[in-house]
């Protein structure tokens, strides 16, 4: 699944000014609007299973280096086609980036898209 421009969630610079400090469009401004509401209802699906989480945890422990499909193979038990499942999964909800490099995938996380879940889940 591909994200339209809709699904996108507003850059912080795309919010209300007077809101821009520190609150800037989390759950407590109020109502989502219908496209933001998508966007991070994508995200938070992708989020929802234990195997992408565990997928997630093992990418994100070695920091902004990527990781090949072989070690998340290898390292949590999970098989090839399983992998490849739920990793794109993550890819299509923009969680991760993919590059191919010769015959094996190597998957990266996208920082900027769980800063957005912070910015959207903070209620203080």
């Amino acid at each position: 699944m591909t994200l339209t421009a809709s699904q996108q969630a507003p850059d912080v610079a795309e919010c209300d000014p007077a809101t821009q400090a520190t609150e800037c469009c989390s759950l407590s401004q109020g109502p989502l609007d219908a496209a933001l509401a998508q966007r991070v209802a994508v995200l938070l699906k992708a989020l929802s299973d234990p195997i992408r989480l565990r997928l997630l945890s093992h990418i994100a422990a070695q920091g902004y280096d990527t990781v090949c499909v072989c070690n998340l193979t290898d390292d949590l038990g999970i098989s090839q086609p399983t992998v490849s499942h739920h990793m794109k999964k993550l890819v299509d909800a923009g969680l991760v980036t993919r590059e191919q490099r010769g015959k094996w995938a190597h998957y990266t996380l996208v920082p900027s898209a769980f800063a957005e879940l912070r910015k959207i889940l903070d209620i203080s």
